[in-house]
């Protein structure tokens, strides 16, 4: 038999069909039993192979268990084509599951719609996008099974507007290597063979720093001459936190971090506006409801350094954030989604109180796409916080309900407890998720007859 190391390199390989990753993480998790108690800690922002990330969805589920989570989340960019297997890989590890995916969409048309100062706050302020004004990110989360093929066409024409506009970045990156007397990327072989476009997943712009950071580092040496070139020749400022990981030998994740480099201080060289694969923030919202899932607003919040350094300090919502919550109801949002090792306590807990106050459902999570992250999220623990791991097997219960009738869904209005308060609401599916045993397929229904079938 294998050992576990090497069993782990076939799991996480993203060039292995999904089912001899299911296959060979169904041995590993035999060894390894059900969890022995739940942490209360959760995260459902797992990006996977089928965007940009070092993890397929079995080395996902995978890690997320061997961090001593309760459920792990997948939220690919325009791509859900990682949820069956996630699915599948959580059950054989005994821990829930939510499903998702992430997208940028326009709010210029909706902006329309509003009186004049409000449209002017959404279509001039930056929001929670850095690289853009009047576009957005939200996340589609808890998403029922049987919905996939209904997902798969929605983002089609998204995936491939964005594999069309990744193409011309390149052409744009390549007019800034080829003086630098680098390698040019040539986009098939060093970016769409690279990804998992052809099984569904997506081209985004950290293939294209991938590609860049390895064409500089073919000609570059690793460390102080990397920094000084950086600093020499792109003209970007690093931090401290970029330095220092740039610098180190031996260093496993030099892509990684020269990656998040290029992204905070170059991208914006050769980045163009996603306005063609951005669908009205409505539709999408409609969309979400229509297969009964969850279409959550992605708080950013301003920032110094951001975690994985590959973001500049930049005020995004915060000044306008009261005005900002109610216009997201309106908009259709049941839901804020947000990640507490990001932002501040004081931060989070003014959102926590809007939130509140306009009666707003709060999903955590902590955005996973590169090795040094970790997939913990011990903040949950705070007395502040506890209530995010109610609202995450709440999700873990709406997934799966929904999957057996839409009218199950959290805000379904023909859901027998839609009159019930959202709070108590997100309590009894709580506790129906933390109840359902997802080795007894019967579980599941007989948790809807009890919680739910009855008037």
């Amino acid at each position: 038999m294998n050992e576990p190391g090497e069993l782990e390199k076939i799991i996480n390989d993203a060039k292995n069909e999904p089912v001899l990753r299911l296959e060979v993480l169904a041995q590993l998790a035999g060894t390894m039993g059900r969890p022995a108690a739940r942490s209360g800690e959760s995260n459902n922002h797992i990006h996977t192979c089928y965007s940009f990330s070092p993890y397929t969805p079995s080395g996902a589920a995978l890690a997320a268990r061997r961090a001593g989570l309760d459920v792990a989340g997948s939220v690919d960019h325009d791509s859900y084509a990682a949820a069956s297997e996630m699915r599948a890989a959580c059950a054989l590890l005994g821990i829930g599951v939510v499903t998702g995916f992430e997208l940028r969409v326009s709010l210029s048309e909706a902006a329309q719609s509003f009186p004049e100062k409000t449209s002017l706050m959404l279509t001039t302020h930056k929001l929670n996008n850095p690289d853009s004004i009047g576009i957005i990110y939200m996340t589609i989360q808890a998403i029922p099974a049987p919905a996939i093929k209904e997902v798969e066409a929605f983002l089609a024409p998204i995936r491939r507007a964005r594999y069309q506009r990744s193409a011309r970045m390149t052409e744009l990156a390549n007019k800034i290597l080829f003086p630098l007397e680098l390698p040019e990327i040539d986009f098939q072989k060093d970016m769409v063979a690279n990804s998992k476009y052809a099984e569904g997943g997506t081209i985004t712009e950290r293939h294209l720093l991938a590609a860049v950071s390895r064409s500089i580092l073919s000609q570059v040496e690793p460390g102080l001459q990397l920094i000084k070139w950086l600093e020499e020749k792109l003209n970007i400022v690093l931090s401290n936190s970029q330095k220092r990981n740039l610098s180190e030998s031996q260093n496993p994740y030099l892509v990684y971090d020269l990656l998040g480099a290029l992204k905070s201080g170059f991208l914006d060289r050769i980045f163009i506006q996603p306005t063609e694969e951005c669908v009205d923030v409505r539709d999408a919202i409609s969309f979400a409801k229509k297969i009964g899932a969850i279409p959550a607003y992605a708080y950013l919040g301003d920032v110094d350094e951001s975690p994985t350094g590959d973001k500049k300090a930049q005020k995004f919502e915060d000044e306008i954030l009261d005005e900002l919550i109610p216009v997201l109801k309106e908009l259709g949002f049941p839901a804020i989604t947000y990640m507490p090792p990001r932002n501040t306590k004081e931060q989070l807990l003014r959102l926590q109180r809007l939130c509140r106050r306009y009666d707003l459902m709060e999903i955590s999570g902590v955005d996973i796409n590169q090795p040094r992250q970790s997939f913990r999220c011990p903040e949950l623990g705070l007395p502040e916080f506890r209530h995010l791991d109610d609202a995450t097997w709440a999700m873990v219960a709406h997934e799966a309900l929904s999957g057996l009738d839409r009218r199950f869904g959290l805000f379904s209005a023909e859901n027998s407890l839609a009159k019930m308060p959202l709070a108590e609401r997100i309590r009894r599916y709580a506790s129906i998720g933390r109840a359902i045993d997802i080795a007894e397929p019967g579980s599941l229904k007989k948790q809807a007859e009890l919680s739910l079938l009855e008037k």
